[in-house]
């Protein structure tokens, strides 16, 4: 998903895709607290500022640039 900055920049983000299996560990990883919990987690994209913490410590490689 692509969206805006507070200056119009474009940026890129990250989903989480269907592979979590909500084990918590980018919860901790994410700088910006851009990670919900649920059944699978999801990433809130203007939180988000695609630095990728969450993919590094993923277990299954669940979050995804978009």
């Amino acid at each position: 998903m692509l969206v805006e900055d507070k200056e119009g920049v474009t940026l890129m983000t990250y989903k989480i895709s269907d592979e979590c299996f909500a084990c918590g560990a980018c919860l901790p990883e994410c700088p910006t607290e851009a990670i919900a919990e649920g059944a699978i987690y999801v990433i809130h994209a203007e939180k988000c500022i695609d630095c990728g913490a969450c993919a590094a410590v993923c277990p299954v490689d669940a979050p995804k640039p978009v």
